[in-house]
């Protein structure tokens, strides 16, 4: 219909013509109204019902389980929180209209350092000490403190539109979770897995604890870096020294040899002439790798040097080393040999081609000392500094507990310099560990830590996929999960292939406690050293379960345990508490296992998180499961990429360039948030700011006019005006083979987890089939033709088709939205969107040759559309219904499909005429539609006052200024 008014001299027939009528506004509004419809989710239920729903279905439902990575209790949600919980919303409504009992049961963890650190944070503040509170009432702290962020993110996750059982969520703080976290730490200890070792680990100095991978932040840092003359012993090497190369001067009173590679090339080289204020000495040899001497003369100011013979590696063999401090303590603390050993490890990339091996303080030293039985060092305290009575540098820190460099390298850099070993000193700046929490620099330390051996074989009756942990995973990763995007199992893969055990003790005092007991006097590698006793494992768990993990700390906790059983007095109690990363990964067992709404066989149909999580939240369940299920916890794993700012940048408060979640509900509303997920690409990183949001919400309210007009038009809409797909015109037939074509790539791209694929397609297919092809076409018959007429009732039933269809297959996404469309026709008290199921589509609905014939016309009908609008953009005409074209068509099967459809209405025209004639030079053309040519005319007639077609007939009816058709209408 044109848009211009009737003659003010004709006849009204306005309201003789069936307008759209809807409530629902073109204003979507919402930030304002998006909370009513949770209130009323709530009221009704929803989640429950369809858990009630599935009972009363035995069997009928397959169930689905997303289990969720447990965010963590502290602080407001970012942006990335939002994206990860509304991916999860959208896989588990998705599967739920699917057909599926979808269950989703959202959970926190609770422990741990980061809730630790905000307690003593606060304690600082007032100036009193941590370990001067009793530890059961600094643990009952952090809990409330925990208690109190998981009411405040439980509401900002539903602000987000997302679904689940917020009514009892897990816990990892929970006694249940507590007690069953210990109950699988002891499954670990009853295996054999379970190891106190001494070896190097990453340490952090201000928070006193040792530190997970996942909990390591790598950011630029500048180093000390010195080269050290190491003296060989008994005129080796012909009195010339070898030189290492390090960054941590600090780590030099714990060297215990000197590594090399028999596969570098070395020579002697000799310095001939330096620069002012060097350390190197004229006249000195020293030994290099050929390809580092150059860089290393440089780095000490040498102005001129010889390289004055090879040094084949056979020479290094059986050769001592003075240790640079050597007769420096009055207690001898480094009048030792320093051995010459090889190593793989060492390379001539960088240094000096000789290597510093210090076995407590980095894992190639580790390795070292364990092949050659170098000996460990216990030098460096919790805090960072040196233990007190260590000569020359007693007390000294290496970290302030500020997080800031102490005295220790510059001490140790002075120290080598008097001494006569310093060759040349500098600074590098390089990407160094921090702590994510404190972010304050680490060290590899060398501590007592309790380890689970991913490499012994267990003999537990789960060896399936293996008779070890490693094996267990790999296998699982290889055979078990399906990865999306498939990148994803090579990374987890490559990563737990090459991890070393795993460390699960943390000496900190919020979290559940390592449950075991040593055998005082016993050495670790004692076949007695831990106490492993069925009946004493039941004890702890029985006193979990009725007091929570607080009970270990009570004064009396030992004797409870043990007496009856052994005597408690020849066994000490381990006081470290377990990874939180442990606590994470078990939560399989306290919630797919134990839970009723968790899954049967006690596995989740998917883990979805952040890409981090490969060495996070999927590797530590893995290598958990794996000790205790046999197996991966999880059939599928899904990750997504981090989010980033417009420019790509990495959202930082001190950028300004974050984005928070309560932010664009405030302005836009959860929705578009959501839409902006379905959007995007999740398995790389995502961005977001103020012109995508703005792309964003345009996108929505284009979708939002298209069910609007499904809406307008759907008024008063009867079961008894319903048509037959059989007895429908050829172009409600076409939109039924769509919406068949349609039903299969939503529900397999749902399935894939595929939401930006399903929301391009229904996108597209609103706004170019429905929006700019169907509903422009059939907006003359819904509005003009006469309420029985074959036409509308057919486009009426495709609207309802359409209306059901749509709301479901986009009501994983826009949930607010759906839900408003769906209560529009549907108002009725418990009624939502999200009870429904997406309809089966019938596949007899395709029409394969039917399309193919209605392509051919659409072709067509563009150039058609285009000549015309040469014509209204020079003002020639207004509206289209003012044109009757003459088409030329030069393939004769296209002519007989235009000629079996009303043409003209398909391309909104008052008339048209199909021809194979030539067309005529100046006919209008498109290039990319050839054998096809417009000629203008224009329409014959007078004006019909009610349909606006200029038609021959028109005037010559009963009605007056009326065409048969309306005339008919209006009866």
């Amino acid at each position: 219909m044109c848009a211009d008014t009737p003659e003010t001299t004709a006849p009204d027939y306005r309201n003789s013509v069936f307008l759209p009528e809807t409530e629902f506004p073109m204003r979507a509004g919402l930030p304002a109204r998006e909370p009513a419809w949770l209130a009323r989710w709530a009221e009704i239920g929803i989640y429950d019902r369809l858990r009630e729903k599935a009972a009363a279905q035995p069997g009928a439902r397959a169930p689905f389980t997303l289990h969720d990575g447990p965010p963590y209790a502290n602080g407001h949600l970012h942006i990335g929180h939002a994206l990860n919980k509304v991916l999860k919303d959208m896989v588990v409504r998705s599967q739920q209209m699917m057909g599926r009992d979808a269950r989703y049961v959202p959970g926190w963890d609770c422990h741990g350092l980061p809730i630790e650190w905000k307690i003593e944070e606060q304690y600082r503040a007032k100036g009193l000490d941590k370990d001067d509170v009793d530890v059961v009432a600094f643990r009952q702290e952090c809990r409330k403190f925990a208690e109190g962020w998981i009411d405040i993110q439980r509401e900002e996750f539903k602000r987000l539109g997302v679904t689940g059982n917020w009514a009892d969520p897990y816990l990892t703080m929970n006694y249940h979770a507590e007690t069953v976290i210990a109950e699988e730490f002891m499954k670990f200890l009853m295996n054999g897995s379970l190891y106190q070792g001494s070896k190097p680990v990453m340490w952090s100095p201000v928070e006193k604890t040792a530190l997970a991978e996942a909990e390591v932040e790598y950011h630029d840092h500048t180093s000390h870096t010195i080269w050290v003359r190491f003296k060989p012993q008994d005129g080796a090497l012909e009195g010339a020294s070898v030189v290492i190369w390090t960054t941590t001067p600090w780590t030099i009173p714990q060297n215990r040899a000197v590594s090399y590679n028999p596969t570098i090339a070395y020579g002697a080289y000799r310095v001939d002439a330096v620069a002012e204020n060097a350390t190197a000495l004229v006249g000195e040899v020293l030994v290099l790798a050929d390809k580092l001497a150059e860089a290393v003369m440089g780095a000490a100011k040498v102005s001129g040097f010889t390289r004055v013979g090879d040094v084949p590696t056979s020479a290094f063999e059986g050769v001592a080393l003075a240790h640079p401090y050597r007769g420096l303590a009055e207690n001898k603390e480094w009048d030792f040999d320093v051995p010459m050993l090889p190593g793989d490890h060492v390379t001539d990339d960088a240094g000096t081609g000789f290597v510093h091996t210090a076995p407590s303080h980095g894992d190639d030293d580790y390795q070292m000392g364990l092949k050659f039985g170098l000996p460990m060092t216990y030098n460096v305290e919790a805090d960072g500094s040196y233990r007190a009575d260590l000569p020359l540098f007693g007390g000294q820190a290496i970290i302030n507990p500020d997080g800031k460099e102490g005295p220790a390298n510059v001490s140790n850099i002075k120290a080598l310099h008097g001494a006569g070993a310093l060759f040349a000193k500098g600074k590098l700046k390089h990407s160094y560990p921090h702590s994510w929490r404190s972010k304050a620099p680490l060290i590899y330390r060398n501590t007592p830590q309790w380890f689970v051996a991913i490499d012994k074989p267990l003999d537990d009756g789960m060896n399936t996929y293996g008779d070890t942990i490693r094996k267990r995973a790999l296998n699982s990763i290889n055979q078990l999960v399906q990865w999306t995007p498939v990148t994803g199992r090579n990374r987890l893969h490559s990563m737990i292939e090459a991890r070393p055990d795993w460390v699960l003790s943390r000496q900190r005092a919020w979290g559940v406690p390592l449950t075991c007991f040593t055998k005082k006097g016993a050495k670790p590698t004692d076949a007695d050293f831990l106490l492993r006793n069925a009946e004493v494992n039941a004890r702890i768990s029985a006193a979990f379960e009725a007091e929570g993990a607080d009970v270990w700390y009570v004064q009396g906790f030992k004797e409870r345990m043990l007496d009856g059983i052994v005597d408690p007095s020849d066994y000490e109690q381990v006081f470290d508490v377990l990874d939180v990363w442990f606590d994470s990964g078990s939560t399989h067992a306290f919630v797919l296992r134990d839970r009723a709404d968790g899954s049967e066989d006690g596995l989740a149909d998917l883990y979805l998180e952040g890409t981090d999580q490969h060495r996070g939240w999927f590797h530590s369940s893995m290598l958990q499961a794996c000790g205790t299920k046999g197996r991966a916890p999880y059939r599928g794993v899904l990750t997504h990429g981090f989010t980033l700012d417009e420019k790509g940048m990495k959202m930082s408060k001190s950028l300004g360039n974050t984005v928070a979640p309560q932010q664009v509900i405030d302005e836009y509303g959860a929705d578009i948030l959501r839409l902006w997920v379905a959007q995007a690409d999740y398995t790389v990183d995502l961005r977001i700011g103020k012109e995508i949001l703005k792309g964003v919400a345009d996108s929505y309210r284009r979708l939002r006019n298209s069910v609007r007009f499904i809406l307008g038009n759907l008024a008063g809409f009867t079961e008894s005006e319903k048509v037959a797909p059989a007895d429908m015109p050829e172009l409600e037939r076409w939109v039924l083979h769509r919406l068949a074509e349609l039903d299969t790539e939503v529900r397999k791209g749902y399935a894939a987890y595929d939401f930006q694929g399903v929301f391009q397609k229904l996108f597209t297919f609103c706004t170019v089939d429905l929006s700019a092809v169907y509903f422009d076409i059939r907006k003359d018959s819904l509005y003009c033709d006469a309420p029985d007429s074959l036409r509308r009732r057919a486009a009426r039933t495709v609207l309802d088709i359409l209306f059901h269809r749509l709301t479901t297959w986009l009501a994983p996404v826009l949930v607010f939205t759906m839900e408003e469309v769906w209560l529009c026709r549907f108002p009725e008290a418990g009624s939502s969107v999200h009870l429904q199921d997406m309809p089966d589509t019938p596949k007899d609905w395709l029409d394969e040759p039917l399309a193919a014939k209605w392509a051919q016309i659409r072709q067509v009908r563009r150039v058609v559309t285009a000549a015309l609008e040469v014509q209204r953009t020079a003002k020639v005409i207004g509206a289209s219904l003012e044109a009757a074209p003459v088409v030329h068509v030069q393939d004769a099967e296209t002519v007989k499909a235009l000629k079996s459809v009303d043409f003209a209405n398909l391309c909104i025209t008052s008339g048209i005429q199909i021809t194979a004639d030539p067309e005529p030079a100046e006919a209008f053309r498109l290039p990319e539609v050839p054998g096809v040519a417009v000629v203008f005319e224009l329409a014959e007639g007078e004006k019909c006052q009610r349909c606006w077609q200029i038609l021959p007939d028109v005037n010559s009816h009963k009605h007056p200024h009326t065409c048969a058709r309306c005339n008919a209408a209006l009866g």
